[in-house]
């Protein structure tokens, strides 16, 4: 059987791609073994590539604040709500690597209200999912609500900025029809 494509839109040689963009591409692929497919799908565009991932990195690769682990918890309850199967399955097997839990992700996927998580961790996945659905509801209550769960003010605009480049990033996902690699799937468990 043939292997799907990975994207509907034209998905670039590495050796075609500028100089920068090859190299982050190549030295992801030595670390995870497997070039996310994400990085070939955006690859088409170069200056949205450079953006996008700049934007991600600053968001996802944070030391302080929010864990590495929440911040996966957030991308994958949202992206469940968006249906973007990419990041779901994508950020799931990140999410089970970084909470060194191999239940978690299926678990904040499905019904993150039923997850084995804190206290803490639902009213930030509640918050995520009222910004990615109704962020024009959003309110001072909200914002107490998270402070009173020990979150920050940068942790409350962390929760808000992931949820909300996530719900472009599934749209772009979705619009691209963007295949979840294979690796993936079992990464974690």
């Amino acid at each position: 059987m043939t292997q799907p494509a990975i994207s509907r839109f034209p998905v670039p040689a590495l050796d075609a791609l500028p100089d920068d963009i090859r190299e982050r591409i190549l030295a992801v692929q030595e670390k995870s073994g497997f070039v996310p497919n994400v990085f070939l799908t955006l690859a088409h565009r170069p200056d949205e590539f450079r953006a996008f991932f700049a934007y991600h990195d600053a968001l996802m690769n944070k030391a302080e604040g929010l864990t590495k682990a929440e911040r996966e918890m957030i991308v994958v309850a949202t992206s469940n709500a968006n249906q973007c199967q990419y990041c779901v399955v994508a950020h799931g097997a990140i999410l089970r690597v970084r909470a060194k839990n191999p239940l978690i992700a299926d678990q904040v996927a499905v019904n993150y209200r039923k997850a084995d998580i804190t206290p803490r961790q639902k009213a930030m996945l509640d918050f995520a999912m009222k910004v990615s659905a109704r962020a024009y509801e959003v309110g001072d209550d909200d914002v107490a609500d998270l402070q009173k769960h020990g979150f920050s003010e940068d942790d409350i605009w962390d929760i808000a900025a992931i949820a909300a480049f996530f719900g472009m990033s599934n749209r772009l996902a979705n619009v691209t029809s963007m295949r979840p690699n294979d690796e993936f799937y079992a990464m974690g468990r």
